[in-house]
């Protein structure tokens, strides 16, 4: 299951990527003290535009987490959307981390079959599901089709002219899943009911923020976008 808990996953590496980068700059210097120990004054250094840069500007490999990779480019595109919401960037950077393993897009109960992934085995798998099964389908399925159509959206619309669902379905099957499980009681639990709420309202504005995602910050080959089967 999927929560909001990026920015409790950022490792002592990452601290140093963010303390190195900042020292650059006196007027925004911060001791590593600063980012342990006020997690508000850690929030705001995280929206320096200096992080993003440097994480997109480095030419090697970057000794830092996936947590704080997704993290820090998911509220970059978010903001800019107008998305501001830091419990909101931090599931869809969970959500980005996780569908970035192939192992990530498997859908959690009864819709497996040979590998293949398609919303409708997973609608199907619905209809023989208990309570708990019937949450964690929906919200994969919710969280699938913001993935798919935000960050494969050009691979999405190719095969949408071959018969293949298009933008608007996902969009569609998002936003009523989403809806669907900001309701249930496993949601509240989690203290997710308010993030999926604001998924179901605004799903065609974050859809869009990680469309820019994949075009302008990610580099996504062929071979990666052609093994997801939507």
């Amino acid at each position: 299951m999927i929560t909001a808990n990026c920015r409790a996953r950022f490792t002592a590496a990452d601290f140093q990527f963010i303390v190195r980068t900042l020292a650059r700059s006196p007027n925004e210097s911060v001791s590593l003290v600063d980012l342990l120990g006020d997690e508000s004054a850690r929030d705001a250094v995280l929206d320096q535009p200096r992080i993003v840069e440097a994480i997109l500007c480095h030419g090697g490999q970057l000794a830092i987490s996936s947590a704080f990779y997704f993290y820090v480019l998911a509220r970059h595109v978010l903001r800019r959307a107008g998305l501001t919401d830091r419990k909101l960037c931090d599931y869809v950077a969970s959500l980005l981390e996780t569908f970035s393993r192939a192992n990530g897009l498997r859908a959690p109960h009864g819709a497996e079959g040979d590998g293949r992934q398609y919303v409708s085995d997973m609608l199907i798998a619905l209809s023989r599901a208990n309570s708990a099964e019937t949450f964690l389908l929906r919200a994969h399925v919710g969280n699938y089709s913001l993935f798919v159509s935000g960050i494969f959206h050009e691979n999405t619309q190719r095969r949408s002219r071959r018969g293949a669902p298009d933008l608007e379905f996902y969009e569609n099957i998002g936003r009523t899943n989403f809806q669907l499980v900001a309701s249930h009681s496993t949601a509240r639990r989690c203290e997710l009911n308010d993030v999926f709420e604001e998924l179901a309202d605004r799903f065609h504005e974050v859809r869009l923020a990680l469309n820019h995602l994949s075009d302008e910050l990610l580099n996504l080959d062929d071979d990666g976008s052609a093994s997801l089967l939507l």
